[in-house]
């Protein structure tokens, strides 16, 4: 959900979040496996609808890739949730880019919910971090890809799929990922047209010939298109930072959460089906969720969770003193981090202070 990474674009620093907007439509990110799964409830009974849903599921076998050798499973009623935005520039996706063979995870978000689920943290990790990516196994090839030292993190999915990104977020957090959640170009649109579009309000005009974004100061009702240049937007926000458009990327998912119980399906079956027939399409998930049954007990489990309750921060970083393109994360900063989710309690805001993500202005631009 993306835009094509590279080598070129310094990053800078950027804004803190802006607060949530308001209004009508909502779902993908952390909301898409919910749509999915409530909505399947809300049609219930029909078999066909099951087979169907359940036929377009896309799921990986995380634990039989990365077997034991992972952090402990603690169970104390949180749960962590990987959840990536796929930029492949394969099929529909073409338009977006040249096909060079593999896909990218350029926004990724550790999705942390707490005991109980009325609460979560979100850590979105920059894609040009430069971490210690672990060796890893390929989910579909099945062949060792070796480790690399200062390796951005978004390679990790290049070369080794959602396995490998699995792998690099529990090397780097020492937290286990319970689930995996992937969403790419085409099916953020569809989803997005599917509710009828997103109404936001934009403080600055927003030029973007990258994502193909021309937006004035206002209100707008963006469609699937818009909504996706949106969250690939950054050289025309504010100082065209990628760090920027992680903050322009949470505001946009907290107005889509914000939106939820606003969509007004349940009282058309057609509708309860186009919508999950569309989202089952739009995510890869793992194993664990592959299923219709499987998806809709775990919405079922979200339902209490409402955007207020939602703490979105990015990962402490500074910019690194040998490449001021890529960023490394501040250690004693990012282990609070790591440590809150551990302990299962809110990341404390003595964590960000520091944080070059934590500095500019593009989260502002929206509300």
């Amino acid at each position: 959900m993306t835009e094509q990474s590279g080598s070129g674009g310094r990053i800078r620093p950027t804004g803190k979040r802006r607060k949530k907007p308001s209004r009508r439509r909502r779902a993908t990110v952390i909301a898409v496996w919910t749509l999915a799964g409530v909505v399947v409830v809300g049609g219930g009974g029909l078999g066909y609808a099951y087979l169907k849903l359940n036929g377009n599921l896309k799921a990986v076998d995380i634990n039989a890739a990365l077997g034991k050798d992972r952090p402990d499973n603690v169970d104390n009623g949180s749960e962590d949730i990987l959840v990536l935005g796929s930029d492949s520039r394969s099929g529909a996706n073409s338009a977006y880019g040249a096909d060079e063979g593999s896909a990218r995870s350029d926004t990724a978000m550790i999705v942390h919910l707490n005991k109980g689920h009325k609460t979560a943290s979100v850590v979105s990790i920059p894609r040009d971090t430069l971490v210690t990516r672990p060796d890893c196994t390929g989910d579909t090839s099945g062949k060792t890809v070796a480790g690399e030292q200062r390796a951005m993190f978004n390679t990790a999915y290049e070369v080794g799929g959602p396995a490998c990104a699995v792998k690099t977020v529990e090397s780097m957090s020492g937290i286990r990922m319970d689930h995996y959640l992937e969403v790419d170009f085409t099916g953020f649109k569809k989803l997005i047209d599917e509710l009828g579009g997103v109404e936001i309000t934009t403080t600055e005009a927003i030029h973007d010939s990258k994502s193909h974004l021309d937006l004035e100061p206002g209100t707008h009702t963006l469609d699937g298109e818009q909504s996706l240049g949106l969250v690939r937007t950054r050289k025309s926000v504010g100082d065209g930072s990628d760090l920027g458009r992680i903050q322009l990327q949470q505001a946009f998912i907290k107005a889509l959460m914000e939106q939820a119980k606003s969509v007004g399906v349940f009282s058309n079956p057609k509708t309860l089906f186009d919508l999950a027939d569309t989202a089952t399409k739009a995510i890869t998930t793992d194993s664990d969720l592959g299923s219709v049954k499987q998806l809709t007990g775990f919405a079922n489990g979200l339902k209490g969770l409402a955007s207020k309750n939602v703490h979105m921060v990015t990962l402490p970083v500074q910019y690194d003193p040998a490449d001021p393109n890529r960023v490394v994360p501040l250690e004693e900063s990012a282990q609070q981090v790591w440590t809150a989710l551990k302990q299962d309690r809110a990341i404390p805001a003595s964590a960000t202070e520091k944080s070059a993500g934590d500095k500019g202005v593009a989260g502002r631009v929206v509300r």
